[in-house]
């Protein structure tokens, strides 16, 4: 009977507009939630048949009435405001991408099956045991670092090689030197002169393994003509002394180039030794980099000082003076923790007082071919489902996603006025859907007085 089904359309665009009306009291009340992406309802029609025939004798079809279903949908992959903040630890994603997390007690609970999670944005700060979480005890998850600050190779197409983020607020680091550029100028005008000729000194400071600055002592000694008038040497001895031990590096003999094109340039093959290293000290030339390699008991240190063959050039032999400017080294002394920054490419490198930086981890955006098939958790985070399809870790800025941004916060996607007009359109449907119930019950009433 169409009156029937009629005050059963009612009864569903009740329910429809009263989970509308849900959806939109969420996205209202979760305006200034940091993360949030704005739900909705989906409305779609549903038939009845009506079991007639419209090419039946005297009738037609008849209008049933089928009412209406809903579904709730997140609008996931919908990107709010980016808002910036005084807190580093502050992450956002500018673009396709999420922060990958976990829950902190979940992990303390089972550390070796990481229950993954995931965000668009949160603020982490260190808790007593220095992982960075969120104030829901949301943790962050990255690749760590080896102890050169390089990431090693990970699979992308699994969790196994993350952990959560976790930093020494106490730690002390330093960066062993791994090289110096040795510039500097001798001047021409000594080796044209009888020998012997007074020395020019270099002292190039260096980090050790062990985070202390050191020094080595570099001297260069003119060879000078035996007979005032006959023609200039070009050659310098070199000798490199380690202040550390005492021990000669190694002891060279360097010749210049006179030729107007290439007047003052390192000859090819001139760099010689005289005496070899002591102790477990042993040096190496290479002409075609102009680099001097050292092994200092185990630490390696390059010392740029010219190509032969059209490289870089660092040492120079021209004019009456001598300089040393310009000389640059690698590495730094120990230093005590300052703080953490997250570049765009998800590096969080931790800042040491001595003025040098030190990358921890790297903080992966995961992807998936259906950002809406994401389960829907608490806290503004989501879960892989089957809708959603697998899980990829991609590097920050490569295929489809964006970056990190740190000092930032993604607002809620909600927009108040749209909310209120949404608001308005569904009281007004609802109340419509009343009067449809009250219509059919007055209906029913009136065929009820039929039989007086």
């Amino acid at each position: 009977m169409g009156i029937s089904t009629s005050m059963n359309a009612g009864v569903s665009g009740l329910n429809a507009n009263g989970n509308k009306l849900s959806t939109i009291a969420d996205n209202i009340a979760n305006s200034e939630t940091y993360g949030y992406k704005r739900s909705d309802i989906d409305f779609a029609s549903m038939t009845v048949s009506s079991g007639g025939s419209s090419g039946a004798v005297g009738g037609g079809r008849t209008a049933l009435a089928g009412g209406v279903s809903t579904n709730a949908i997140w609008d996931i992959d919908a990107k709010g405001a980016l808002e910036g903040t005084g807190n580093s630890t502050d992450i956002a994603v500018s673009g396709r991408g999420m922060l990958p997390i976990t829950s902190m007690a979940a992990y303390e609970a089972n550390p070796d099956e990481l229950d993954l999670m995931l965000t668009t944005t949160g603020s982490f700060r260190t808790d007593k045991d220095g992982y960075l979480v969120t104030s829901s005890g949301l943790v962050l998850l990255g690749w760590e670092a080896d102890e050169s600050g390089a990431i090693p190779e990970q699979a992308r197409d699994t969790t196994a090689g993350l952990s959560p983020v976790r930093i020494n607020l106490s730690s002390v680091a330093a960066v062993p030197t791994e090289q110096i550029d040795l510039y500097g100028n001798l001047p021409a005008t000594d080796t044209a002169e009888v020998a012997p000729v007074d020395p020019h000194t270099m002292t190039l400071e260096y980090v050790d393994t062990l985070g202390s600055a050191q020094n080595l002592t570099v001297t260069f000694t003119a060879q000078g003509v035996a007979t005032a008038g006959d023609p200039q040497t070009n050659t310098w001895n070199m000798t490199i002394v380690d202040e550390k031990s005492g021990n000669t590096v190694g002891d060279y003999d360097m010749t210049f180039d006179d030729a107007p094109a290439t007047a003052g340039q390192i000859l090819a093959g001139s760099v010689v030794t005289n005496s070899g290293g002591a102790g477990a000290y042993t040096t190496v030339y290479d002409s075609a980099t102009g680099m001097l390699t050292m092994d200092l008991d185990g630490q390696i240190i390059e010392i740029g000082m010219g190509s032969d063959s059209g490289g870089p050039q660092y040492m120079s032999q021209l004019s009456s003076s001598f300089s040393q400017q310009g000389v640059s080294t690698d590495g730094a002394p120990a230093g005590t923790y300052q703080g953490v920054t997250i570049d765009e490419n998800g590096y969080i490198q931790a800042s040491y007082s001595t003025g040098f930086s030190k990358t921890l981890y790297q903080i992966p955006l995961a992807d998936v071919p259906n950002l809406s098939g994401l389960s829907v958790l608490d806290n503004q985070s989501f879960a892989i489902s089957a809708e959603s399809g697998g899980l990829y870790l991609w590097e920050a800025g490569d295929g489809p996603t964006g970056t990190v941004e740190g000092f930032a916060l993604e607002l809620s996607t909600t927009d108040i006025a749209t909310e209120l007009t949404q608001m308005i359109r569904t009281q007004r449907a609802y109340s419509s859907n009343a009067k449809v119930i009250q219509t059919v019950d007055e209906m029913l009433q009136e065929t009820t007085n039929l039989k007086r």
